[in-house]
């Protein structure tokens, strides 16, 4: 049995990698707004780390038969943990509330996990794929504006990221050979602090989707399944459909060859079972994405790496334990800026979709995941079936 406990920041800690970061407040927000989110895809019997009033509780009483099997708790509890991510500072704050150093990952161990989350490691994987039929991709790593400017002059459409940061932060669009002073600023930045920066260039993109994958921390790794996703403009996250694996497969094939995502999926267990070894425990996600070139698709089987839980894992896992086979839906991480914006949707979407059960499982409607009171800005839930 173990702790789940979601720390949303765990990206960002990470690239400050000191004991001591504390993330922005909005980051605060939203860890404390969906704090009861591993209660869906936490094992049963586990425990949940949450606030220290009863709202978490009284609202998992409120789902009925869809109610998760787990225990809540208010307070750190001397146990293993499993966390969104690892970092120092979550370590810190573990054992400053009486975890025990036998439960938590010690300073080689994160320092390995930070290595292996760098994008760097995404552009190590990226190679010994690329040249497989049907793939696309490139990503280098520069450590002068020179090279910056020169990979420009080459690709004149490119997204540059920074080695560690959130997902879908740390990356600007640059679409002219030309770099403004704010952009030369941040890159140089980036540089400066981290070292170097990724370039890569922009593609045209037709679909996100992710292969998900679970180590043991022994060495043992294995294909958990599929994730489609949808991206804004900016790369930032908007949700999950809630398919089974079969169906979004079948929706990829319509692009690239069924073999072709076997052949990476095959590919990748063979390249991560060396490079994380013991060092990891936990899932882990590899974001792609299929993209048009001159008038055909082709598959780019390592855009990023998220060493970590992740909202692909959890979508996959929602489906599984709470949807109707064959049925379709989305999940959704929504978030609202004004006081009581989220409580009004939460009124509206319980009233114009209204939950409808089969079997135990739902069939068609709106599902919240979390808690929602007047105060509250981030909110997770689902949509099934209808016309999501």
């Amino acid at each position: 049995m173990a702790v789940y406990l979601f720390n949303p920041e765990n990206d960002m800690a990470l690239a400050n990698f000191t004991p001591y970061y504390r993330p922005p407040a909005e980051i605060g927000v939203m860890a404390s707004d969906l704090a009861l989110l591993p209660a869906w895809y936490a094992v049963t019997g586990s425990v949940v780390k949450v606030g220290e009033d009863e709202s978490e509780k009284e609202f998992l009483e409120r789902c009925g038969t869809l109610c998760p099997d787990v225990r809540l708790s208010g307070s750190l509890l001397d146990m293993p943990y499993r966390p969104w991510g690892w970092s120092p500072a979550l370590v810190h704050t573990l054992q400053s509330g009486g975890v025990s150093l036998q439960y938590l990952p010690d300073t080689a161990r994160l320092e390995k996990i930070r290595q292996l989350s760098c994008r760097r490691r995404a552009g190590e994987v990226l190679e010994k794929l690329q040249s497989m039929e049907g793939c696309c991709g490139l990503s280098a790593y520069v450590t002068s504006l020179e090279s910056v400017r020169s990979f420009l002059e080459r690709y004149v459409r490119v997204i540059f990221k920074s080695p560690w940061s959130g997902s879908g932060r740390g990356l600007v669009t640059v679409t002219s050979r030309e770099l403004s002073a704010s952009y030369e600023g941040w890159i140089l930045r980036i540089i400066r602090t981290q070292g170097g920066i990724m370039a890569e260039p922009l593609y045209d993109k037709v679909v996100d989707f992710a292969m998900e994958f679970y180590s043991d921390g022994k060495g043992e790794m294995k294909f958990v399944g599929y994730s489609l996703f949808d991206t804004d403009t900016h790369g930032n996250y908007k949700g999950n459909f809630l398919m089974s694996d079969q169906a979004i497969v079948q929706t990829l094939s319509a692009y690239v060859s069924p073999d072709l995502l076997t052949a990476v999926r095959t590919s990748l267990l063979e390249i991560f079972v060396p490079l994380l070894g013991g060092d990891y425990l936990g899932y882990f996600g590899v974001d792609m994405m299929i993209c048009r070139d001159n008038g055909r698709y082709l598959l780019h089987p390592c855009v990023e790496i998220n060493l970590r839980m992740n909202m692909g894992v959890v979508s996959h896992i929602l489906y599984e334990r709470l949807i109707c086979p064959d049925v379709k839906g989305r999940f959704h991480i929504v978030h609202f800026m004004g006081e009581g914006e989220c409580l009004d949707f939460y009124k509206t979407q319980c009233g114009s979709f209204p939950l409808e059960l089969d079997k135990g499982r739902i069939v068609n409607g709106y599902f919240a995941l979390t808690p929602v009171g007047p105060g509250t800005r981030y909110h997770a839930c689902l949509h099934v079936g209808g016309s999501f």
